[in-house]
Protein backbone atom coordinates (compact mmCIF):
# COMPACT_ATOMS: atom_id res chain seq x y z
CA UNK A 1 0.00 0.00 0.00
CA UNK A 2 2.84 2.38 0.87
CA UNK A 3 4.60 1.63 -2.41
CA UNK A 4 1.41 2.23 -4.35
CA UNK A 5 0.87 5.63 -2.66
CA UNK A 6 4.47 6.62 -3.33
CA UNK A 7 4.17 5.80 -7.02
CA UNK A 8 0.87 7.66 -7.25
CA UNK A 9 2.25 10.79 -5.58
CA UNK A 10 5.24 10.93 -7.93
CA UNK A 11 3.23 10.77 -11.17
CA UNK A 12 4.45 13.60 -13.43
CA UNK A 13 0.86 14.65 -14.32
CA UNK A 14 -0.10 15.17 -10.67
CA UNK A 15 0.56 18.60 -9.09
CA UNK A 16 2.60 18.57 -5.91
CA UNK A 17 -0.26 20.11 -3.93
CA UNK A 18 -2.91 17.70 -5.23
CA UNK A 19 -5.46 16.64 -2.62
CA UNK A 20 -4.34 13.00 -2.87
CA UNK A 21 -0.77 14.06 -2.05
CA UNK A 22 -1.72 15.43 1.36
CA UNK A 23 -2.24 13.14 4.29
CA UNK A 24 -5.40 13.83 6.26
CA UNK A 25 -8.08 16.38 5.41
CA UNK A 26 -8.39 18.86 2.55
CA UNK A 27 -6.16 21.95 2.93
CA UNK A 28 -7.89 25.03 4.35
CA UNK A 29 -8.76 27.90 2.03
CA UNK A 30 -6.38 30.84 2.06
CA UNK A 31 -9.01 33.35 0.87
CA UNK A 32 -8.37 35.83 3.67
CA UNK A 33 -10.50 38.82 4.65
CA UNK A 34 -9.67 40.72 1.46
CA UNK A 35 -10.77 37.76 -0.59
CA UNK A 36 -14.01 37.50 1.34
CA UNK A 37 -14.64 41.23 0.79
CA UNK A 38 -14.09 40.80 -2.95
CA UNK A 39 -16.42 37.80 -2.94
CA UNK A 40 -19.11 39.77 -1.06
CA UNK A 41 -18.73 42.70 -3.46
CA UNK A 42 -19.12 40.40 -6.48
CA UNK A 43 -22.25 38.91 -4.97
CA UNK A 44 -23.73 42.34 -4.17
CA UNK A 45 -23.02 43.73 -7.64
CA UNK A 46 -24.52 40.75 -9.40
CA UNK A 47 -27.58 41.62 -11.47
CA UNK A 48 -29.52 38.75 -9.90
CA UNK A 49 -28.86 40.32 -6.49
CA UNK A 50 -30.10 43.69 -7.76
CA UNK A 51 -33.32 42.11 -9.05
CA UNK A 52 -33.79 40.27 -5.76
CA UNK A 53 -33.32 43.52 -3.80
CA UNK A 54 -35.78 45.29 -6.09
CA UNK A 55 -38.36 42.58 -5.41
CA UNK A 56 -37.58 42.71 -1.70
CA UNK A 57 -38.11 46.48 -1.64
CA UNK A 58 -41.50 46.06 -3.32
CA UNK A 59 -42.49 43.48 -0.70
CA UNK A 60 -41.12 45.67 2.13
CA UNK A 61 -43.29 48.57 0.95
CA UNK A 62 -46.51 46.56 1.44
CA UNK A 63 -46.84 47.36 5.20
CA UNK A 64 -46.83 51.05 4.24
CA UNK A 65 -50.23 50.54 2.60
CA UNK A 66 -51.58 48.28 5.35
CA UNK A 67 -50.80 50.48 8.37
CA UNK A 68 -51.23 54.27 8.78
CA UNK A 69 -47.96 56.18 8.40
CA UNK A 70 -46.97 58.96 10.77
CA UNK A 71 -45.79 61.23 7.99
CA UNK A 72 -48.94 60.92 5.86
CA UNK A 73 -51.64 60.15 8.46
CA UNK A 74 -50.59 60.99 12.04
CA UNK A 75 -54.20 60.98 13.25
CA UNK A 76 -54.61 57.50 11.80
CA UNK A 77 -51.69 56.28 13.92
CA UNK A 78 -53.29 57.76 17.03
CA UNK A 79 -56.58 56.08 16.16
CA UNK A 80 -54.78 52.75 15.57
CA UNK A 81 -53.28 53.01 19.08
CA UNK A 82 -56.76 53.63 20.50
CA UNK A 83 -58.27 50.69 18.62
CA UNK A 84 -55.35 48.26 19.21
CA UNK A 85 -53.60 49.27 22.44
CA UNK A 86 -51.70 45.97 22.75
CA UNK A 87 -50.73 45.40 19.11
CA UNK A 88 -49.79 48.98 18.21
CA UNK A 89 -46.63 49.20 20.40
CA UNK A 90 -45.37 45.91 18.95
CA UNK A 91 -45.85 47.19 15.40
CA UNK A 92 -44.20 50.46 16.36
CA UNK A 93 -41.13 48.61 17.61
CA UNK A 94 -40.76 47.20 14.08
CA UNK A 95 -41.21 50.74 12.66
CA UNK A 96 -44.33 49.71 10.73
CA UNK A 97 -45.86 53.16 11.26
CA UNK A 98 -42.83 54.72 9.60
CA UNK A 99 -42.02 52.13 6.94
CA UNK A 100 -40.30 54.36 4.40
CA UNK A 101 -38.03 55.93 6.99
CA UNK A 102 -37.32 52.72 8.91
CA UNK A 103 -33.84 51.29 9.31
CA UNK A 104 -34.67 48.04 7.53
CA UNK A 105 -36.33 49.72 4.53
CA UNK A 106 -33.44 52.19 4.27
CA UNK A 107 -30.97 49.28 4.36
CA UNK A 108 -32.74 47.57 1.44
CA UNK A 109 -32.90 50.88 -0.41
CA UNK A 110 -29.19 51.62 0.02
CA UNK A 111 -28.13 48.06 -0.82
CA UNK A 112 -30.19 48.23 -4.01
CA UNK A 113 -28.60 51.57 -4.86
CA UNK A 114 -25.06 50.23 -4.33
CA UNK A 115 -25.85 47.01 -6.18
CA UNK A 116 -27.17 48.84 -9.23
CA UNK A 117 -24.18 51.21 -9.28
CA UNK A 118 -21.81 48.24 -9.00
CA UNK A 119 -23.58 46.49 -11.86
CA UNK A 120 -23.84 49.47 -14.17
CA UNK A 121 -20.32 50.96 -14.06
CA UNK A 122 -18.46 47.83 -15.31
CA UNK A 123 -21.12 47.27 -17.96
CA UNK A 124 -20.81 50.87 -19.19
CA UNK A 125 -17.03 50.48 -19.50
CA UNK A 126 -17.39 47.17 -21.34
CA UNK A 127 -20.10 48.57 -23.61
CA UNK A 128 -18.05 51.66 -24.46
CA UNK A 129 -15.13 49.41 -25.39
CA UNK A 130 -17.39 47.20 -27.51
CA UNK A 131 -18.71 50.22 -29.40
CA UNK A 132 -15.17 51.21 -30.37
CA UNK A 133 -14.12 47.70 -31.33
CA UNK A 134 -14.47 46.39 -34.92
CA UNK A 135 -16.81 43.56 -35.75
CA UNK A 136 -15.36 40.19 -34.66
CA UNK A 137 -13.23 38.13 -37.02
CA UNK A 138 -15.06 35.71 -39.29
CA UNK A 139 -15.08 32.19 -37.76
CA UNK A 140 -13.34 29.42 -39.66
CA UNK A 141 -16.36 27.07 -39.59
CA UNK A 142 -19.53 29.04 -40.22
CA UNK A 143 -21.59 25.87 -40.39
CA UNK A 144 -21.42 25.68 -36.60
CA UNK A 145 -23.42 28.89 -36.24
CA UNK A 146 -27.10 28.90 -35.21
CA UNK A 147 -28.20 29.86 -38.73
CA UNK A 148 -26.24 28.88 -41.84
CA UNK A 149 -26.75 28.91 -45.58
CA UNK A 150 -24.31 27.88 -48.34
CA UNK A 151 -24.32 28.33 -52.13
CA UNK A 152 -21.87 27.24 -54.86
CA UNK A 153 -21.37 29.59 -57.82
CA UNK A 154 -19.64 29.02 -61.16
CA UNK A 155 -17.36 31.85 -62.27
CA UNK A 156 -17.61 33.03 -65.86
CA UNK A 157 -14.67 32.24 -68.14
CA UNK A 158 -12.40 35.08 -69.15
CA UNK A 159 -12.63 37.09 -65.91
CA UNK A 160 -10.33 37.37 -62.92
CA UNK A 161 -11.84 35.31 -60.06
CA UNK A 162 -10.42 37.51 -57.31
CA UNK A 163 -12.02 40.65 -58.72
CA UNK A 164 -15.47 39.07 -59.00
CA UNK A 165 -15.36 37.54 -55.54
CA UNK A 166 -14.11 40.75 -53.93
CA UNK A 167 -16.84 42.69 -55.70
CA UNK A 168 -19.47 40.22 -54.38
CA UNK A 169 -18.24 40.65 -50.80
CA UNK A 170 -18.16 44.45 -51.27
CA UNK A 171 -21.80 44.30 -52.35
CA UNK A 172 -22.59 42.24 -49.22
CA UNK A 173 -20.81 44.77 -46.98
CA UNK A 174 -22.75 47.66 -48.53
CA UNK A 175 -26.06 45.84 -48.09
CA UNK A 176 -25.25 45.04 -44.45
CA UNK A 177 -24.38 48.67 -43.70
CA UNK A 178 -27.64 49.72 -45.31
CA UNK A 179 -29.44 47.44 -42.86
CA UNK A 180 -27.74 49.06 -39.87
CA UNK A 181 -24.83 46.68 -39.31
CA UNK A 182 -21.25 47.65 -38.48
CA UNK A 183 -18.94 45.83 -40.86
CA UNK A 184 -15.30 44.77 -41.09
CA UNK A 185 -13.48 42.99 -43.95
CA UNK A 186 -11.29 39.95 -43.37
CA UNK A 187 -9.63 38.73 -46.61
CA UNK A 188 -6.73 36.39 -47.34
CA UNK A 189 -5.35 34.48 -50.35
CA UNK A 190 -8.27 32.07 -50.83
CA UNK A 191 -11.12 33.52 -48.76
CA UNK A 192 -12.93 36.83 -48.71
CA UNK A 193 -15.34 37.69 -45.91
CA UNK A 194 -17.25 40.47 -44.24
CA UNK A 195 -18.19 40.39 -40.55
CA UNK A 196 -21.14 42.46 -39.38
CA UNK A 197 -22.93 43.08 -36.14
CA UNK A 198 -25.74 45.21 -34.87
CA UNK A 199 -27.89 45.46 -31.77
CA UNK A 200 -25.53 47.40 -29.52
CA UNK A 201 -28.52 49.64 -28.99
CA UNK A 202 -30.06 46.75 -27.05
CA UNK A 203 -27.33 46.96 -24.42
CA UNK A 204 -27.53 50.75 -24.56
CA UNK A 205 -31.25 50.49 -23.76
CA UNK A 206 -30.54 48.14 -20.85
CA UNK A 207 -27.93 50.53 -19.46
CA UNK A 208 -30.26 53.51 -19.91
CA UNK A 209 -33.00 51.60 -18.06
CA UNK A 210 -30.80 50.71 -15.10
CA UNK A 211 -29.15 54.15 -15.01
CA UNK A 212 -32.59 55.80 -15.04
CA UNK A 213 -33.67 53.50 -12.20
CA UNK A 214 -30.67 54.72 -10.20
CA UNK A 215 -31.68 58.26 -11.12
CA UNK A 216 -35.16 57.67 -9.70
CA UNK A 217 -33.71 56.26 -6.49
CA UNK A 218 -31.30 59.18 -6.07
CA UNK A 219 -33.99 61.75 -6.85
CA UNK A 220 -36.45 60.25 -4.39
CA UNK A 221 -33.74 59.94 -1.73
CA UNK A 222 -32.63 63.55 -1.87
CA UNK A 223 -35.92 65.23 -2.76
CA UNK A 224 -37.74 63.51 0.12
CA UNK A 225 -35.39 65.31 2.50
CA UNK A 226 -36.15 68.69 0.91
CA UNK A 227 -39.93 68.34 0.59
CA UNK A 228 -42.82 68.68 2.98
CA UNK A 229 -46.42 67.53 3.23
CA UNK A 230 -49.13 69.25 5.23
CA UNK A 231 -52.88 68.82 5.75
CA UNK A 232 -55.35 71.57 6.45
CA UNK A 233 -59.10 71.72 6.90
CA UNK A 234 -60.60 74.96 5.56
CA UNK A 235 -64.19 75.99 6.25
CA UNK A 236 -66.07 77.96 3.61
CA UNK A 237 -65.49 81.66 4.07
CA UNK A 238 -62.25 81.27 6.02
CA UNK A 239 -58.66 81.87 4.93
CA UNK A 240 -55.57 79.73 5.31
CA UNK A 241 -52.09 81.30 5.31
CA UNK A 242 -49.20 79.02 4.39
CA UNK A 243 -47.37 78.93 7.73
CA UNK A 244 -46.32 75.88 9.71
CA UNK A 245 -48.48 76.85 12.70
CA UNK A 246 -51.58 76.98 10.48
CA UNK A 247 -51.43 73.31 9.42
CA UNK A 248 -53.51 70.60 11.03
CA UNK A 249 -50.55 68.26 10.48
CA UNK A 250 -47.14 69.07 9.02
CA UNK A 251 -44.44 66.57 8.01
CA UNK A 252 -41.23 68.22 6.74
CA UNK A 253 -38.31 66.39 5.18
CA UNK A 254 -35.07 65.91 7.05
CA UNK A 255 -33.32 68.79 5.25
CA UNK A 256 -36.32 71.07 4.79
CA UNK A 257 -35.82 74.73 5.75
CA UNK A 258 -38.86 75.70 7.79
CA UNK A 259 -38.26 79.38 6.98
CA UNK A 260 -38.67 78.70 3.25
CA UNK A 261 -42.48 78.48 3.34
CA UNK A 262 -44.01 81.11 1.06
CA UNK A 263 -46.81 82.87 2.99
CA UNK A 264 -49.48 82.80 0.30
CA UNK A 265 -53.14 82.85 1.36
CA UNK A 266 -56.07 80.69 0.25
CA UNK A 267 -59.73 81.47 0.90
CA UNK A 268 -62.39 78.82 0.38
CA UNK A 269 -65.20 80.61 -1.44
CA UNK A 270 -67.41 77.56 -1.79
CA UNK A 271 -67.64 73.85 -2.41
CA UNK A 272 -69.80 72.18 -5.03
CA UNK A 273 -70.86 68.57 -5.07
CA UNK A 274 -73.62 66.80 -6.96
CA UNK A 275 -75.63 63.87 -5.58
CA UNK A 276 -77.73 61.38 -7.51
CA UNK A 277 -81.31 62.16 -6.62
CA UNK A 278 -83.41 59.76 -4.52
CA UNK A 279 -85.34 57.20 -6.55
CA UNK A 280 -82.72 56.97 -9.28
CA UNK A 281 -80.08 54.23 -9.64
CA UNK A 282 -77.12 55.00 -7.39
CA UNK A 283 -79.13 57.43 -5.28
CA UNK A 284 -76.94 59.41 -2.91
CA UNK A 285 -73.77 58.85 -4.91
CA UNK A 286 -71.59 61.92 -5.01
CA UNK A 287 -69.62 63.31 -7.91
CA UNK A 288 -68.16 66.41 -9.52
CA UNK A 289 -66.39 67.65 -6.37
CA UNK A 290 -65.06 71.20 -6.81
CA UNK A 291 -63.47 73.48 -4.21
CA UNK A 292 -63.39 77.12 -5.33
CA UNK A 293 -60.43 79.02 -3.93
CA UNK A 294 -59.15 82.58 -4.06
CA UNK A 295 -55.33 82.72 -4.05
CA UNK A 296 -53.32 85.71 -2.91
CA UNK A 297 -49.54 85.52 -3.23
CA UNK A 298 -47.11 87.66 -1.20
CA UNK A 299 -45.99 90.96 -2.67
CA UNK A 300 -49.11 91.29 -4.83
CA UNK A 301 -52.50 92.77 -4.11
CA UNK A 302 -54.07 90.88 -6.99
CA UNK A 303 -55.92 87.64 -6.42
CA UNK A 304 -56.79 84.81 -8.74
CA UNK A 305 -59.51 82.20 -8.68
CA UNK A 306 -58.63 78.49 -8.77
CA UNK A 307 -60.68 75.32 -8.61
CA UNK A 308 -59.36 72.12 -7.02
CA UNK A 309 -60.96 68.84 -8.01
CA UNK A 310 -60.31 65.20 -7.14
CA UNK A 311 -57.19 64.05 -9.02
CA UNK A 312 -56.83 67.55 -10.50
CA UNK A 313 -54.53 69.49 -8.14
CA UNK A 314 -53.47 73.10 -8.60
CA UNK A 315 -49.99 74.60 -8.21
CA UNK A 316 -49.27 77.64 -6.06
CA UNK A 317 -45.67 78.86 -5.82
CA UNK A 318 -44.32 75.37 -6.49
CA UNK A 319 -46.68 73.65 -4.03
CA UNK A 320 -49.18 71.06 -5.26
CA UNK A 321 -52.59 71.33 -3.60
CA UNK A 322 -54.81 68.25 -3.60
CA UNK A 323 -58.45 67.83 -2.58
CA UNK A 324 -58.67 64.96 -0.09
CA UNK A 325 -62.12 65.20 1.46
CA UNK A 326 -65.09 67.34 2.40
CA UNK A 327 -67.87 67.57 4.93
CA UNK A 328 -70.17 69.81 6.91
CA UNK A 329 -69.19 72.43 9.50
CA UNK A 330 -72.27 73.50 11.49
CA UNK A 331 -72.05 76.88 13.24
CA UNK A 332 -72.33 76.21 16.98
CA UNK A 333 -72.90 78.99 19.52
CA UNK A 334 -72.63 78.35 23.28
CA UNK A 335 -73.67 80.96 25.84
CA UNK A 336 -73.26 80.95 29.60
CA UNK A 337 -76.05 81.47 32.09
CA UNK A 338 -75.72 85.27 31.71
CA UNK A 339 -76.17 85.03 27.92
CA UNK A 340 -72.58 85.84 27.03
CA UNK A 341 -71.10 83.97 24.06
CA UNK A 342 -68.28 81.70 25.23
CA UNK A 343 -67.92 79.68 22.01
CA UNK A 344 -68.96 80.40 18.43
CA UNK A 345 -67.30 78.61 15.53
CA UNK A 346 -68.14 76.56 12.45
CA UNK A 347 -66.94 73.17 13.70
CA UNK A 348 -65.97 70.56 11.07
CA UNK A 349 -67.78 67.26 11.55
CA UNK A 350 -65.99 64.26 10.01
CA UNK A 351 -68.13 62.01 7.72
CA UNK A 352 -68.57 58.46 8.98
CA UNK A 353 -70.48 56.88 6.08
CA UNK A 354 -71.64 57.47 2.51
CA UNK A 355 -74.77 59.24 3.75
CA UNK A 356 -72.51 61.86 5.40
CA UNK A 357 -73.47 60.99 8.97
CA UNK A 358 -70.79 63.09 10.64
CA UNK A 359 -69.05 63.11 14.00
CA UNK A 360 -67.76 66.27 15.65
CA UNK A 361 -66.40 67.49 18.96
CA UNK A 362 -66.87 70.87 20.65
CA UNK A 363 -64.54 71.85 23.53
CA UNK A 364 -65.32 74.79 25.83
CA UNK A 365 -62.39 75.29 28.22
CA UNK A 366 -63.48 78.66 29.65
CA UNK A 367 -66.59 80.74 30.31
CA UNK A 368 -68.73 78.05 31.96
CA UNK A 369 -68.69 76.85 35.59
CA UNK A 370 -66.42 73.98 34.51
CA UNK A 371 -64.82 72.69 31.35
CA UNK A 372 -67.36 71.19 28.94
CA UNK A 373 -66.99 68.86 25.99
CA UNK A 374 -69.73 67.92 23.55
CA UNK A 375 -69.70 64.91 21.23
CA UNK A 376 -72.13 65.48 18.39
CA UNK A 377 -73.58 63.72 15.37
CA UNK A 378 -74.87 65.58 12.34
CA UNK A 379 -77.50 63.82 10.19
CA UNK A 380 -77.93 65.71 6.87
CA UNK A 381 -81.19 63.91 6.11
CA UNK A 382 -82.32 62.53 9.45
CA UNK A 383 -84.59 59.54 9.83
CA UNK A 384 -85.45 57.38 12.84
CA UNK A 385 -85.42 53.62 13.31
CA UNK A 386 -88.09 51.76 15.27
CA UNK A 387 -85.65 51.63 18.17
CA UNK A 388 -85.55 55.43 18.25
CA UNK A 389 -81.97 55.66 16.90
CA UNK A 390 -81.29 58.34 14.29
CA UNK A 391 -79.50 57.84 10.98
CA UNK A 392 -79.04 59.71 7.70
CA UNK A 393 -80.69 58.40 4.54
CA UNK A 394 -79.21 60.94 2.08
CA UNK A 395 -75.98 62.97 2.11
CA UNK A 396 -77.51 66.33 1.14
CA UNK A 397 -79.07 68.79 3.61
CA UNK A 398 -82.74 67.89 3.27
CA UNK A 399 -83.67 67.35 6.92
CA UNK A 400 -80.57 68.23 8.98
CA UNK A 401 -80.50 67.39 12.68
CA UNK A 402 -77.73 67.68 15.26
CA UNK A 403 -77.46 65.66 18.48
CA UNK A 404 -75.08 66.24 21.41
CA UNK A 405 -73.91 64.27 24.42
CA UNK A 406 -72.45 66.59 27.07
CA UNK A 407 -69.41 65.85 29.29
CA UNK A 408 -67.95 67.92 32.10
CA UNK A 409 -64.54 67.70 33.76
CA UNK A 410 -60.92 67.99 32.64
CA UNK A 411 -60.49 68.40 28.87
CA UNK A 412 -56.79 67.51 29.25
CA UNK A 413 -55.54 70.65 27.51
CA UNK A 414 -54.17 72.59 30.48
CA UNK A 415 -50.92 70.59 30.72
CA UNK A 416 -49.77 71.68 27.25
CA UNK A 417 -50.10 68.22 25.69
CA UNK A 418 -51.30 68.49 22.05
CA UNK A 419 -54.82 67.09 21.62
CA UNK A 420 -56.75 66.37 18.47
CA UNK A 421 -59.62 68.78 17.88
CA UNK A 422 -61.63 65.86 16.48
CA UNK A 423 -61.37 63.66 19.58
CA UNK A 424 -62.53 64.04 23.17
CA UNK A 425 -60.76 62.13 25.95
CA UNK A 426 -63.60 61.29 28.32
CA UNK A 427 -61.57 59.31 30.91
CA UNK A 428 -61.37 62.30 33.26
CA UNK A 429 -64.85 63.59 32.44
CA UNK A 430 -68.41 62.89 33.54
CA UNK A 431 -71.19 62.33 31.04
CA UNK A 432 -74.32 64.31 31.95
CA UNK A 433 -76.57 63.71 28.92
CA UNK A 434 -77.30 60.63 26.82
CA UNK A 435 -76.26 57.05 27.46
CA UNK A 436 -76.99 55.79 30.99
CA UNK A 437 -77.35 59.25 32.51
CA UNK A 438 -81.15 59.23 32.38
CA UNK A 439 -81.05 62.61 30.59
CA UNK A 440 -81.90 62.73 26.91
CA UNK A 441 -79.29 63.82 24.42
CA UNK A 442 -79.63 67.34 23.09
CA UNK A 443 -81.30 67.41 19.65
CA UNK A 444 -81.27 70.49 17.44
CA UNK A 445 -82.41 71.53 13.99
CA UNK A 446 -81.04 74.65 12.28
CA UNK A 447 -82.03 77.71 14.30
CA UNK A 448 -82.85 75.73 17.50
CA UNK A 449 -81.47 76.56 20.96
CA UNK A 450 -81.39 74.09 23.88
CA UNK A 451 -80.43 74.43 27.54
CA UNK A 452 -77.29 72.82 28.89
CA UNK A 453 -77.80 70.72 32.06
CA UNK A 454 -77.52 72.27 35.51
CA UNK A 455 -78.28 75.74 34.20
CA UNK A 456 -74.79 76.17 32.73
CA UNK A 457 -76.08 77.97 29.65
CA UNK A 458 -77.39 77.22 26.16
CA UNK A 459 -76.25 75.73 22.89
CA UNK A 460 -77.53 76.92 19.49
CA UNK A 461 -77.37 75.30 16.07
CA UNK A 462 -77.20 78.43 13.89
CA UNK A 463 -79.27 78.58 10.71
CA UNK A 464 -76.98 80.43 8.30
CA UNK A 465 -79.80 81.04 5.81
CA UNK A 466 -81.41 83.26 8.45
CA UNK A 467 -78.35 84.84 10.08
CA UNK A 468 -76.03 85.30 7.08
CA UNK A 469 -78.33 84.91 4.07
CA UNK A 470 -76.43 81.80 2.93
CA UNK A 471 -77.78 79.27 0.43
CA UNK A 472 -77.60 76.41 2.96
CA UNK A 473 -78.03 76.35 6.76
CA UNK A 474 -74.66 74.61 7.28
CA UNK A 475 -71.23 75.53 5.93
CA UNK A 476 -69.03 73.15 4.00
CA UNK A 477 -65.40 72.39 4.65
CA UNK A 478 -62.68 70.79 2.54
CA UNK A 479 -59.59 68.87 3.53
CA UNK A 480 -56.57 69.90 1.46
CA UNK A 481 -53.13 68.37 1.24
CA UNK A 482 -50.33 70.79 0.39
CA UNK A 483 -47.21 69.11 -0.92
CA UNK A 484 -43.81 70.39 -2.00
CA UNK A 485 -42.18 67.88 -4.33
CA UNK A 486 -38.96 69.26 -5.79
CA UNK A 487 -38.04 65.99 -7.49
CA UNK A 488 -41.28 65.33 -9.40
CA UNK A 489 -39.95 66.66 -12.71
CA UNK A 490 -36.74 64.62 -12.48
CA UNK A 491 -38.64 61.49 -11.49
CA UNK A 492 -40.83 61.96 -14.57
CA UNK A 493 -37.76 62.41 -16.82
CA UNK A 494 -36.01 59.35 -15.40
CA UNK A 495 -39.22 57.31 -15.66
CA UNK A 496 -39.58 58.20 -19.34
CA UNK A 497 -35.94 57.29 -19.93
CA UNK A 498 -36.38 54.00 -18.07
CA UNK A 499 -39.45 53.13 -20.15
CA UNK A 500 -37.69 54.01 -23.41
CA UNK A 501 -34.62 52.00 -22.39
CA UNK A 502 -36.70 48.99 -21.39
CA UNK A 503 -38.63 48.98 -24.66
CA UNK A 504 -35.39 49.36 -26.64
CA UNK A 505 -33.74 46.53 -24.73
CA UNK A 506 -36.70 44.23 -25.34
CA UNK A 507 -37.37 44.93 -29.01
CA UNK A 508 -33.94 45.29 -30.62
CA UNK A 509 -32.14 41.96 -31.25
CA UNK A 510 -28.37 41.57 -30.91
CA UNK A 511 -27.10 39.80 -34.05
CA UNK A 512 -23.89 38.99 -35.88
CA UNK A 513 -23.88 38.06 -39.57
CA UNK A 514 -21.03 36.77 -41.72
CA UNK A 515 -20.64 36.41 -45.46
CA UNK A 516 -17.64 34.40 -46.64
CA UNK A 517 -16.55 33.44 -50.16
CA UNK A 518 -14.05 30.61 -50.66
CA UNK A 519 -12.46 29.35 -53.89
CA UNK A 520 -12.96 25.63 -54.38
CA UNK A 521 -9.77 23.78 -55.45
CA UNK A 522 -7.89 26.92 -56.55
CA UNK A 523 -4.71 24.89 -57.21
CA UNK A 524 -6.21 22.93 -60.09
CA UNK A 525 -7.87 26.02 -61.49
CA UNK A 526 -11.45 25.11 -60.66
CA UNK A 527 -13.61 28.21 -61.27
CA UNK A 528 -16.07 27.47 -58.49
CA UNK A 529 -16.69 29.56 -55.37
CA UNK A 530 -18.66 28.74 -52.25
CA UNK A 531 -20.50 31.66 -50.58
CA UNK A 532 -21.61 31.06 -47.00
CA UNK A 533 -24.02 33.08 -44.90
CA UNK A 534 -24.18 32.59 -41.14
CA UNK A 535 -25.79 34.32 -38.19
CA UNK A 536 -25.49 34.24 -34.43
CA UNK A 537 -27.74 35.90 -31.86
CA UNK A 538 -27.13 36.86 -28.27
CA UNK A 539 -29.98 35.24 -26.43
CA UNK A 540 -33.25 34.05 -27.91
CA UNK A 541 -33.88 35.29 -31.47
CA UNK A 542 -36.52 33.30 -33.35
CA UNK A 543 -36.13 35.52 -36.41
CA UNK A 544 -32.42 34.86 -36.92
CA UNK A 545 -32.71 32.04 -39.45
CA UNK A 546 -35.27 33.96 -41.47
CA UNK A 547 -33.01 37.03 -41.45
CA UNK A 548 -30.05 35.03 -42.77
CA UNK A 549 -32.17 33.46 -45.52
CA UNK A 550 -33.63 36.81 -46.59
CA UNK A 551 -30.21 38.44 -46.66
CA UNK A 552 -28.68 35.62 -48.73
CA UNK A 553 -31.46 35.93 -51.30
CA UNK A 554 -31.12 39.70 -51.44
CA UNK A 555 -27.33 39.49 -51.77
CA UNK A 556 -27.37 36.92 -54.56
CA UNK A 557 -29.92 39.00 -56.44
CA UNK A 558 -27.76 42.11 -56.04
CA UNK A 559 -24.66 40.22 -57.26
CA UNK A 560 -26.52 38.99 -60.34
CA UNK A 561 -27.65 42.54 -61.14
CA UNK A 562 -24.41 44.43 -60.47
CA UNK A 563 -21.66 42.20 -61.91
CA UNK A 564 -21.25 42.63 -65.69
CA UNK A 565 -20.73 38.90 -66.19
CA UNK A 566 -23.00 37.34 -63.60
CA UNK A 567 -22.08 34.39 -61.49
CA UNK A 568 -23.99 31.21 -62.21
CA UNK A 569 -25.81 29.66 -59.24
CA UNK A 570 -25.13 25.96 -59.21
CA UNK A 571 -25.83 24.63 -55.74
CA UNK A 572 -28.63 24.94 -53.20
CA UNK A 573 -28.48 25.81 -49.47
Amino acid sequence: MSSSRSERDTLPARPSDHVDSVEGSVPESGLGWRGWLRWAWRQLTNMRTALLLLLLMAVAAIPGSLFPQRQADPNGVVQYYDDNPELAPVLDNFQLFDVYGSAWFSAIYLLLFVSLIGCIIPRIKHHAKALRSPAPKTPARLQRMAAHSSHELQLVEGRTPDADIEQAITIAAAELRRRGYRTARYDDATTWSVSAERGHLRETGNLVFHSALVGVLVTVLFSSGLNYTGDRVIVAGTTFVNAESAYSSFAPGRFFDRDSLTPYAMTLDGFDVEYVEPGRPGAGQAGNFAAHLTIREPGSEETRAETVRVNAPITVDGDRIYLLGNGYAPMITIRNAQGDIVYQEPQPFLPQDSAMTSLGVVKVPDGLPEQVGLIGFLYPTQSTLETGASYSVFPDLINPRLTFNVFTGDLGIDDGTPRSVYQLDTESMTQITGGDTGVDSIELTPGDTADLPDGMGTVTFEDLTATEGADEPVKRFVSLQIQRDTGATWVLIFSILATAGLITGLLIPRRRLWVKATLINPVIGDRKVRIEYAGLARGEDPGLERAVTQFSEAHLSAVAEQLPSPLFKKGTP
